[in-house]
This record gives C-alpha cells, structure tokens and sequence, in this order.
C-alpha cells in the first residue's frame, strides 16, 4: 500500500524569529535556508513576512538569488498581506514566487480587527490572488484564528472555504494561531473539513499553548492533513510552534500510514546551530535536541543496557547523529563507569572498579554529574590514595577572602590521636593555609617540605564548575615526589593534595 506524502513546512525564519529576543541576520537566514532544504530536506520553508524592513528585504533576496541558481526557488514561500498589491510589489522585488497570504478566519479577527463583512474581505484577497498570478507568483493562503473560527463561528469558515474553492490557490494553511486546540478538537475539525473539500491541499500550523503541539499534529494527520508547519526547537511566539525534531520522530514511528523525507539524522547538528544564532537555550530535557534525552543517570539503566538492551526504546541517539551516554554522579552504579570506561578504552579490576565508584558518588554529592573527561584524574586520585595510611588527617579548615584584608586561614590538623588549632594569614588562601600548617609543625618540631611545583588542570572541554586536579611538586630531603587532589574546588583539590603530602613523608 503506497503511503500518503505528508508536506513538512519549516516557519523558523518567519514565524519561530517572533520568539521574544530572537532576530536572525542576513547571513544568518541564508545559512539556516541552505541547511532546511538541503541538509534536513524540509519541502517549503517560510522565511519572512513581507514589507517587515529594508533588513529583512534584503535577507529574503540573498535566500531567492540562491534558491534560484539551485532550482528551490518555489520551495521558498513568504508571508504576504491583503495590502492592495504592496506585498506583491514587495516580493517581486525580493525575487520571492510563493506568497502565504494572511486573511482572517474568524468572524472575530474580521469584525473587530478589519471591521469589514465577508464579502468584502474575500472581494479583497480575490484582487490580491489574481495580482498574484498576473505576475507569476503562487498563493497559499492563511486562515488566521482558523481555530478560534472553528469553534465560534463555524459557518463563516465554511463561506470562507467555499469561496476559496472556486481561487487558484494551491494550499490553504490552516493555523491554530492562539494555541487553542486540544487534540480531539484537531482530529473534529479537520475531519469535517478533509470531508467537505476532499481535492484541496490543507496544512496544520500548531502552536504549543497547552504543551499540545505535537498531540496535535499527530491528529491532524490522522484526519487527512496535507501538510504541517513546524520549527527548529519549537521556537515561534509564546510557547512557541510544533518543533521539528518530535514532529518528525513521532511521525516516523507512529504514523506508518504516511511518509516524510526529513533526514533524521541531521536534525541535532540543525537544532544546535539556531541554538547557537539565537543564543535561545534549548532545554536540558527537550525531547530529542536535549542535551539529558539520551543519557542514562542510574546504575540500575546502565546494567540494564548491558542485559540485552532493557532500557532502549525506538528513539535511538544514532538516528538523530547522536550518542548515548553514561552520567556518572551520586546514583550511578558500576555499569555507568564501566560504560564511560570503556569508550576511554580503560579497564579497572573489580576492586578498584568498586573504589572509583565510591569516590564518583563521594563527588556527585557536591557536584551534580561527573564528565567522562574526569575518570581519568578520579582514577588517578583513588589509586594514589591507597599507596599510603593515613596517619595525619585536617579535621577542620576555615578559608576567608575579604576584599581590603589579606587572606586568612584557620586550620584543626589531628596527628598521633592530638588535634591542634592554628590560624595565619598569606598572600592568598593556600598560602595562608600552608602559613598555618608551618606553624603545626613547627611546634611540634617537625619540618615541612619544600613546595617547588604547583599545576591545576581541568578535563579538555570542561566547564567552569569542572573537577580541577592539582598537582603539587614537593622536595624533602633532596627527593622530589608528587601528590594530586582532585575537587571542584581548587584550593580544596591542593589540600587534598597536602593532605596526602604529610602522610607520605609521615
């Protein structure tokens, strides 16, 4: 049985740019153009509203003369208005051929906004659609508040509709521009209207008011929908449109009756690219774009990927060029390290498996995740720790920075079973703590050695809350040796590290 093709319209660069905050640039526009249709394969994209500005004028020219030199020409469509011809003057000189042109399809948009009857406002865009064709340019044409027309003024649809029956127009895009439908009202209403006009192109433009996008769109063509407007991340007024990435996964999975031919596999390398132009964060837990969807936070998920995939569900990371992932923090499990492990090509015995766990989750109390980056330096701090016993132990340590003051430190040091209290001050807080420490120990006439090295590094990569080793040189009598700390903190991580010092030298 041949599927039923399903047209995907991308609105990113008209509709999903009216996010608060977001304003694209030429280059911008062009590059996101060049990567809808060729990289996604998306079927239209919608790129800009007529007559906005001489900025916007001349992005909508650089995407044309492109699209024109590659044969996309009438892929490319923009958002014209009932103006009299003035956007129709406006895209020929943009080089734009497909106009979406904005009408009202609800008494209440007509009445109160244009304050004109029926058949003055289809009097008006009949004019604007034969201009059109006059001079070469397609029409689709907007229902705006289609939804809300639906719902409170069914009978003046239905005249709009059958008006537009008797126009050239090639689709009617059908908006639920205040995000009002649920999806029994979707499947409802599109029903009556895929029954009533069997021969005309529909398309659904959703808005995600209620969190109902993508519910939505999935009734939408189960009620015989043509086409679908959608955007990348969602982006678009108020809680924004339909995004790209659900729209196309839910459809591929659950909707076998119908096809579409978005490349899936390029959907994040898209969605982090307008990330980035926006500078509009996608959230941690959106569903597939999110940097938290395909990674695995507890042990018990891991082990269970291990145990012939018990965790995977057909939203696979590859599909969308991405990878699964193993969070390591408070409640990953040895599967989640061994996992992390392997794809940094290390092995750890079981005993040393179950220590580097224990340190893992010892951090993930002060830091929420651990990066796979940092395993190597937890290694390396775990297995230094357990070449000597710890003798010596700081109890207690108070550091305080205060602007005008020099640095301070008070510091509980505990040897041989007696804890001694001392305070100094220093040119910085390490200083002033090891200021404090010479004073223990030379109380108790014991010598300290001679720090001749200090380095701090971070996994390649990491982020400013990132584990930070510290590795400190120390000479004592002529023989230099090394001791590491590891902590988010640096001036912890060299305590640490100082720490491990007076028990090796102990």
């Amino acid at each position: 049985m041949e599927k039923r093709k399903i047209e995907i319209m991308d609105t990113t660069l008209r509709d999903g740019e009216q996010t608060s905050g977001v304003s694209f640039s030429a280059a911008e526009k062009l590059t996101i153009a060049q990567l809808l249709l060729e990289e996604l394969n998306i079927d239209r994209i919608e790129i800009a509203s007529a007559r906005v500005s001489e900025g916007e004028f001349q992005a909508v020219k650089g995407i044309t003369t492109w699209a024109e030199e590659r044969g996309y020409i009438n892929r490319i469509e923009v958002l014209s208005f009932v103006d009299g011809g003035v956007s129709i003057e406006w895209m020929k000189k943009a080089g734009a051929k497909v106009q979406n042109l904005l009408t009202k399809g609800s008494m209440n948009h007509l009445t109160h906004q244009l304050k004109k009857t029926p058949e003055q406002h289809f009097s008006e865009i009949e004019k604007i659609i034969a201009l059109a064709k006059e001079n070469n340019i397609e029409t689709n044409v907007y229902l705006e508040d289609w939804s809300n027309g639906m719902r409170n003024s069914p009978d003046y649809v239905f005249q709009f509709l059958d008006f537009l029956a008797t126009q050239p127009v090639k689709r009617i895009l059908l908006p639920d521009t205040l995000g009002v439908l649920i999806p029994s009202l979707t499947f409802e209403f599109l029903s009556k209207i895929r029954a009533r006009y069997p021969q005309i192109h529909f398309d659904f433009h959703a808005h995600n008011d209620y969190d109902l996008s993508v519910a939505n769109v999935m009734e939408a063509v189960k009620a015989g929908i043509n086409g679908l407007h959608v955007t990348v991340n969602g982006m678009g007024e108020r809680a924004g449109n339909a995004p790209l990435e659900s729209t196309v996964a839910v459809i591929n999975d659950y909707l076998p009756e119908v096809s579409i031919n978005i490349k899936e596999t390029s959907l994040y390398s898209v969605s982090k690219l307008v990330e980035t132009f926006t500078g509009y964060r996608i959230p941690a837990n959106k569903p597939i774009v999110g940097d938290n969807v395909f990674t695995q936070t507890a042990g018990i998920h891991a082990d269970g990927d291990n145990k012939n995939n018990l965790y995977f569900n057909d939203l696979l990371p590859e599909r969308f060029g991405r990878k699964r992932k193993y969070a390591l923090g408070k409640t990953s499990g040895k599967a989640n390290i061994e996992k992390n492990l392997q794809e940094l090509g290390l092995k750890l015995n079981q005993e040393d498996l179950k220590l580097v766990t224990q340190r893992i989750i010892e951090l993930g109390d002060k830091k929420e995740t651990v990066t796979k980056e940092d395993l190597p330096y937890i290694i390396s701090d775990v297995l230094d720790s357990h070449t000597y016993q710890d003798k010596i132990t700081i109890e207690s340590y108070v550091l305080m920075h205060s602007k005008g003051m020099r640095p301070s430190t008070t510091l509980l040091l505990k040897i041989d079973d007696e804890i001694i209290e001392e305070s100094a001050q220093g040119d910085g807080q390490f200083d002033a703590f090891m200021n404090a420490l010479g004073k223990i120990y030379k109380s108790k006439k014991l010598t300290l050695p001679k720090l001749i090295d200090y380095a701090v590094r971070i996994p390649p990569g990491s982020s400013s809350d990132a584990l930070c080793e510290t590795i400190i040189t120390w000479v004592n009598n002529e023989k230099e040796f090394k001791t590491r700390g590891l902590d988010s903190d640096q001036t912890v991580a060299a305590i640490i590290a100082t720490q491990k010092m007076l028990n090796v030298i102990a």
